[in-house]
């Protein structure tokens, strides 16, 4: 009897299992995120990104002070200086450049640059496309979830199959893009916490439509 139990058991696990599988659609899942983070502690640097809002401060300087506005070519233009690119960097490293910049024109300026308007590049955003109330490419934060996210672009419309919604999120160890499932309807509607995953910067979010 105890032999035959031993056999039953991992089929029924690996039963169990496929049917896990088969209702993601063959896709993998990613464990829960908490609702609260442990420590709210900083996350990665800020990277300056295209369409971000910097006011540029030189000290003892006023007249080359001013705001820009980062172009879809990642670069801008202030006074003295033309077409300098800053995407890619930190507001601090993009500081540091600017004074080397300018130390052609004035002796030993000091620079500080603070982003108004965040939007980071692409790699550092989410984007949710398909039935999300209002799609759209949302800066990434510390400690973001998937609720979060879905709070960002207004949950879902009414013709959304949200538990067949899919995560592209690039991997870096295999240098591929990896697809994951989410449950975002059992999130937002059966307030199943287990639904709620850690995001990344640049994960995409598709959330397709109903066909019931």
């Amino acid at each position: 009897m105890a032999k035959s139990f031993n056999v039953v058991v991992p089929a029924l696990a690996a039963a169990l299992a496929l049917s896990a599988c088969a209702s993601n659609g063959g896709l993998p899942t990613l464990p829960p995120a908490q609702f609260q983070a442990s420590e709210d502690g900083p996350g990665a640097e800020y990277v300056v990104g295209p369409l971000d809002s910097l006011s540029i401060f030189v000290w003892r300087n006023p007249e080359l002070s001013t705001s820009v506005t980062v172009r879809p070519d990642g670069r801008f233009t202030t006074p003295l200086i033309e077409d300098m690119v800053a995407t890619g960097k930190t507001p601090s490293a993009l500081a540091r450049e600017v004074e080397q910049k300018l130390a052609t024109y004035i002796q030993e300026p000091i620079v500080s640059v603070i982003v108004n308007n965040f939007n980071g590049p692409l790699s550092q955003q989410v984007r949710v496309v398909g039935e999300a109330a209002r799609p759209q490419a949302i800066p990434f934060r510390s400690n973001m979830t998937l609720l979060d996210v879905m709070i960002a672009v207004g949950g879902l419309t009414e013709y959304a199959a949200g538990d067949s919604a899919r995560l592209i999120r690039y991997d870096k160890a295999s240098n591929t893009q990896k697809e994951y499932a989410v449950k975002i309807e059992s999130l937002l509607k059966g307030g199943k916490t287990n639904a709620n995953i850690a995001v990344q910067p640049g994960d995409v979010i598709i959330i397709p439509e109903s066909f019931f």
